[in-house]
C-alpha cells in the first residue's frame, strides 16, 4: 500500500522483470525419467568410456606437444600438427556425447582479423566447443594454478592460454599487454576466446560483462551459443544439478542439439577503444539482439551473494541484487553488501527471505503505527508489502542514510530532551515514544538501555549520534514523524481557516476581513 510520502523511482534503480539467470529448475517427466534410467544402462556408460579413452589419448598427444616448448613463442611445425590432432580429438569427444551435429552460422573469422572471440551466454562447460570449431585450436585465459593441475594442466597448456596470476598485483596489465602482444602478431598466435560473462548462466539473460576482453581495444568477434533442445540437460549453474549429474543426464539424451553463430567482427571506435566498458555493453547488445534475451546488471559478485543469503539460512535468491548497478548508483562495495546482508538476515524472515512490516517494526521495536507505516513504503519500492533484500540496500541509501543528517539528529535530540539540559531521561524518552509511536514500557526501556552506553541513566548527544549512525532507519523513522505532524498541523489549520468561513459567510462576499468590520 503506498504511503503519503512517495520517492520518485530511479527508472535505473528498477529490478529487471526476469527470472534469477544463477537458478536452473530442471524438471524431468515420467517419460524423462525413463529415458535416463535406460540410457544408463545402454549408451550412457559406452559413451562414457569412448570420453576417457578419447581425453587420455588428448593428454598425451598434449604431453608431446608441449614437451620443451617455449611458451612465449606460439607453436609451429611439428606442434602445430598437434594441435590440430587435438582439435579432431575434441570434436570426437563432442561426437560421443550426443552432439553428433553442431550448427554453424556465420564464419569464423582467422585472428589476424579478429584477435578476439566473445562468447555468450556461458551457461555450461559444453561451451568449450567454442575452442574446436574456429580457424583452430583457440586459447582462451586461465588461471596459472591450472596448468599444474594433472591430467588438465597438460590439455590447458596445449591451448597455450593467457595465464593470469592472482598473486601478481600488476597480473591485470600484463593480462591486457599479452593479449595486445598477441593480437598484433598478424595471425602468428591463435585465436583468444573469452566467455566475459565470468560465470554460468541459465541463458534466461545477458549478465554484466567484464571488462577484461575489451581493454585492449582489438577488433572482437562476438559467437552466440545456443542450445536448442526440449530437454535442459546442459545448463550447469550455481542453484542447480551439479556438474556430474549433467554430464550424466547428456550422456543418456540420444542427440543433443547445439548452435555456434559467428557474428561480423566488431570493430571499436575510437570512443569505445578509450572506455571499455562501453565497449563491452555495445558488444553484449549484439549479441543479445541475436538469441532475443534482455541483458542485466547482474555480476558474479551476485553469485557471491546468493551463497552468503544461503549460509544465512535464506532462499539464495535473496542475495540477487544487480550488484553492478548498485554499485555505480550507490557507490557500495561487495563487502558493504556482506555486512548489510547480515544486518537484513537477521531482521527478514527465514522462510520467505523477505521482511513484512510486523518483522520490520520488531526489528525496532516499535508498535505498526502510522510513521512506521510511511516509513516502510518508502521501503517497499514495488507496493508489495514485503522488502527484499534490494529495496532494504536502496531504502538505507536513499531514505534512511540521507535523513541521517546532523540536523534531523539534532532536531530529534532536542524533541526528545524535554528539559533542554543536553541530556534525555528514559522518563522524557517514554513520554515521546508513547506518544508517537505507541510503544510499551519494557520496549521503551531495552530501547534505552541500547542508547545509553555508559549506562549513567541518561543518553548524551554523542550516544544518540552514535546510535543513529549504526540504525539509520530511526532517523528515517524520526524524519517522517516529523513530516506527518507538520501535515497534522497543516490539515488542522486549514480546517480552522474553512470554519472561520463557514461562520462569517459576509467575508466571500465583501471580499476583505476591514471590509467585513466595517460592514458589521
Amino acid at each position: 500500500m503506498p504511503g503519503k510520502f512517495q520517492l520518485p523511482r530511479q527508472k535505473s534503480l528498477i529490478a529487471p522483470m526476469i527470472r534469477n539467470p544463477f537458478v536452473h529448475d530442471l524438471r524431468l517427466s515420467t517419460l524423462d525419467k525413463i529415458q535416463i534410467a535406460v540410457g544408463s544402462v545402454t549408451i550412457a556408460p559406452i559413451r562414457f568410456l569412448f570420453l576417457l579413452i578419447l581425453l587420455l589419448l588428448s593428454w598425451l598427444i598434449a604431453i608431446i606437444a608441449t614437451m620443451g616448448m617455449d611458451a612465449s613463442k606460439p607453436m609451429a611445425g611439428w606442434r602445430k600438427f598437434c594441435k590440430r590432432i587435438l582439435v579432431i580429438m575434441g570434436r570426437t569427444m563432442y561426437f560421443f556425447m550426443g552432439f553428433h551435429y553442431i550448427k554453424i552460422r556465420g564464419k569464423p573469422a582467422p585472428s589476424s582479423e579478429a584477435p578476439l572471440m566473445t562468447c555468450a551466454p556461458h551457461s555450461t562447460y559444453f561451451d568449450i566447443i567454442t575452442v574446436f570449431v574456429g580457424e583452430g585450436l583457440a586459447s582462451g585465459v586461465s588461471r596459472k594454478e591450472n596448468s599444474t593441475i594433472p591430467l588438465i594442466g597438460a590439455l590447458t597448456t596445449s591451448t597455450q592460454p593467457v595465464l593470469v596470476d592472482r598473486e601478481d598485483p600488476n597480473s591485470r596489465r600484463n593480462t591486457i599487454e599479452e593479449i595486445k602482444k598477441r593480437a598484433q602478431s598478424t595471425g602468428a598466435w591463435p585465436q583468444i576466446i573469452i566467455f566475459p560473462e565470468g560465470t554460468c548462466t541459465n541463458r534466461s539473460c545477458l549478465i554484466n560483462f567484464k571488462q577484461g576482453a575489451f581493454f585492449p581495444g582489438m577488433p572482437v568477434q562476438p559467437v552466440a551459443l545456443k542450445y536448442p533442445n526440449k530437454l535442459d540437460t546442459f545448463t550447469w549453474t550455481w542453484q542447480g544439478p551439479g556438474g556430474l549429474k549433467i554430464l550424466w543426464y547428456t550422456l543418456c539424451q540420444f542427440h543433443n542439439r547445439l548452435e555456434v553463430e559467428f557474428l561480423p567482427v566488431y570493430h571499436p571506435s575510437e570512443e569505445e577503444k578509450k572506455n571499455a566498458r562501453l565497449y563491452a555493453a555495445n558488444v553484449r547488445a549484439k549479441i543479445a539482439a541475436v538469441l532475443n534475451i534482455p541483458t542485466t546488471d547482474h555480476t558474479f559478485d551476485d553469485c557471491m551473494l546468493m551463497v552468503a543469503a544461503g549460509k544465512s539460512d535464506m532462499p539464495m535468491d535473496a542475495g540477487l541484487v544487480e550488484f553492478q548497478k548498485l554499485r555505480e548508483k550507490l557507490g557500495l562495495k561487495l563487502e558493504d553488501m556482506r555486512q548489510l546482508l547480515k544486518q537484513y538476515s537477521n531482521i527478514a524472515e527465514k522462510e520467505g527471505g523477505v521482511i513484512g512490516i510486523d518483522d520490520f517494526a520488531k526489528h525496532l521495536s516499535l508498535p505498526v503505527t502510522e510513521p512506521l507505516k510511511e516509513l516502510f513504503s518508502m521501503y517497499d519500492r514495488d507496493g508489495s508489502g514485503r522488502i527484499d533484500f534490494r529495496e532494504y540496500v536502496i531504502g538505507l541509501s536513499v531514505v534512511s542514510q540521507p535523513a541521517n543528517t546532523e540536523e534531523t539528529l539534532q532536531m530529534a535530540f532536542k524533541m526528545f530532551d524535554t528539559e533542554g539540559n543536553g541530556k534525555i531521561t528514559e522518563d522524557s524518552l517514554a513520554a515521546i515514544l508513547r506518544s508517537a509511536f505507541n510503544m510499551e514500557k519494557m520496549d521503551i526501556s531495552d530501547l534505552f538501555k541500547a542508547v545509553d552506553k555508559d549506562g549513567n541513566g541518561f543518553i548524551t548527544y554523542d550516544e544518540f549520534e552514535a546510535f543513529s549512525k549504526v540504525h539509520p532507519e530511526y532517523a528515517g523513522l524520526f524524519k517522517t514523524y516529523q513530516d506527518l505532524k507538520h501535515e497534522e498541523e497543516l490539515t488542522r489549520v486549514e480546517e480552522e481557516i474553512e470554519n472561520v468561513e463557514e461562520d462569517s459567510p459576509e467575508l466571500e462576499v465583501l471580499g476583505s476581513p476591514v471590509e467585513g468590520k466595517k460592514e458589521a
